[in-house]
């Protein structure tokens, strides 16, 4: 507990003095634009890094040998398809959101509208597996088991979370990110270093243990190998689908989430924002190692069946093995302290996560709903940012109740849901307009309804919903669609409506595709825009 409030008193007081600092809507919106390539390369890494990461990757690798491990390449793959598609782009069209980049060559109002309920969608769907992790993680460490004590975790962590956003904005939210992607790392590489000299630093020798411990009675080896979570028998065909939807999902989900967009807006050009993504992409490479380590060090050194206990999910799997292996080695007062230095360190993740996600939200909401949409164009700066103040309490309130109805399912795998619907809304709209002369407004709007609208009537009629004892409503059963994961079917859908509304619609305007293609290219104009 002195971890714990050593931590959140110290974020607390970043957040203050940021709050000093901000005084205009682009020091709220992009921390003033004035954080260096490797410090927002820190800042992408903390952003990605969630407990979906930590905790998710590790319990799902601990339960499922290596079908977890797919999770961990599949985020970090992920990408390279943000570094070369549209980082910099998006960077150049000097905006706060990604609405303004789409909006820029078309008819504002409705594809603002659509933009901002997108990204409010996605952000809600990925602050929901932050809070699962919260609840399981201070449930953990205070020794919580029952449903209502976790729920109120859920609470106190999202009042936390809404504290950072509403007070400290961009700038606050990064350097709490920033703090916490050096916590991270440095907690994963300390458990992971332990973990490895227990072995003598012999993977072969930990992966046969993993097995011996964890894998199927008759068949340990087979715990090594594909088939543990997807592609089973029981699931035939359909699980091998649902294997390709989740790749598909991670891996083009990335380039579409909103408080990872936003992220390339803090930095002053567009070198910052290569330079930023390369930071990011080694940070995050060198962790998603890690989680292989983490994962299969909690399977041979905990076990499959005391995590399963723990967390039906496995989300306390990291911080059962940091205990264990602390006391191993330094006995049971060494398994205390490094169980606190573990959980402060998810703790600290889930916190930075959480904000930067309702930040994302909050800032759609009154950057491109409230203040073009509703106001056309009128709310002045400080107008824009007390609605984005009120917009993050109600998000938070939102995420929280949501929080406490999804406990029981695993955060990495709810994740992959917040990927799948911003990889079918979001990220269409977005190649189109960087990249297709021919799209327009009717194009952009079908894009992001379509494949918003189809991922989630999926995810409502699948599994993950109803029908089983891991699903949202476990006494009912409305199951249609088989895959868990909507990503094969949503996001091609959200590819094609965008290209049967723009060859539908006659509205064409070529001056602004070329200045916006030349804006995107160079950054020329971008600071005009920006000042605008």
């Amino acid at each position: 507990m002195i971890l714990f409030l050593t931590f959140v008193a110290a974020t607390l007081a970043i957040t203050f003095w940021a709050s000093r600092q901000t005084k205009t809507a682009a020091d709220y919106y992009a921390g003033g634009r004035s954080f260096s390539g490797v410090q927002n390369g820190l800042a992408i890494g903390g952003d990605y890094m969630s407990a979906a990461s930590f905790l998710g990757i590790a319990g799902i690798i601990a339960l499922s040998g290596y079908d977890g491990f797919l999770y961990s390449i599949g985020f970090l793959v992920a990408w390279l398809v943000a570094l070369l598609l549209v980082a910099e782009l998006m960077r150049n069209s000097g905006k706060f959101t990604m609405a303004d980049v789409l909006a820029f060559r078309m008819s504002p109002r409705p594809v603002r509208t659509a933009a901002g309920v997108s990204t409010i969608v996605v952000s809600i769907f990925y602050l929901l597996a932050q809070m699962v992790g919260a609840g399981a993680l201070v449930g953990l460490l205070l020794g919580i088991d029952s449903p209502a004590g976790k729920a109120w975790t859920i609470v106190g962590v999202g009042a936390l979370m809404i504290v950072y956003v509403v007070f400290g904005g961009m700038k606050g939210t990064t350097w709490v990110q920033i703090v916490k992607a050096v916590l991270l790392m440095s907690g994963a590489a300390l458990v992971t270093l332990l973990v490895l000299g227990k072995f003598g630093f012999n993977l072969s020798a930990l992966l046969g243990q993993a097995a011996t411990v964890s894998g199927p009675k008759a068949n340990p080896e087979a715990f090594l190998s594909p088939g543990q979570k997807y592609g089973t028998e029981a699931q035939g065909l359909a699980g091998k689908i649902d294997l390709i939807s989740l790749g598909l999902a991670l891996v083009l989900g990335t380039a579409g989430l909103p408080h990872i967009l936003i992220r390339f807006y803090t930095v002053p050009t567009a070198k910052d924002a290569r330079k930023s993504v390369l930071w990011g992409i080694g940070i995050i490479g060198v962790f998603y190692l890690l989680t292989l380590v983490l994962g299969f060090g909690a399977a041979a050194l905990v076990g499959k069946t005391a995590i399963a206990e723990g967390d039906a999910a496995g989300n306390t799997a990291a911080p059962m093995l940091a205990q264990q292996i602390g006391e191993d080695i330094f006995g049971p007062v060494g398994g205390t302290i490094l169980l606190a230095l573990i959980g402060a360190v998810a703790f600290a993740t889930i916190l930075a996560v959480v904000a930067g996600l309702t930040l994302a939200s909050s800032s759609s909401f009154s950057h491109d709903l409230y203040a073009h949409v509703f106001k056309r164009g009128q709310a002045s700066e400080r107008q824009e940012v007390v609605v984005a103040r009120i917009s993050a309490f109600v998000i938070g309130a939102a995420a929280i109740g949501l929080g406490i109805l999804a406990q029981g399912q695993n955060v990495a795998f709810l994740v992959a849901l917040a990927f799948a619907v911003a990889a079918s809304g979001n990220l269409p709209a977005i190649l189109y307009s960087l990249f297709w002369k021919r799209f327009n407004t009717a194009g952009a709007v079908a894009s992001i309804y379509g494949g918003l609208v189809s991922a989630l009537v999926l995810v409502i009629f699948s599994p993950v919903v109803s029908g089983g004892p891991t699903a949202l409503f476990k006494t009912a059963d409305f199951v249609i669609f088989p895959l868990s994961n909507p990503g094969i079917v949503s996001i091609p859908l959200g590819f094609l409506c965008g290209w049967i509304g723009t060859v539908l619609s006659k509205e064409y305007n070529a001056a602004k595709y070329a200045e916006i293609e030349v804006r995107s290219l160079t950054g020329v104009g971008a600071e005009k825009a920006t000042k605008h």
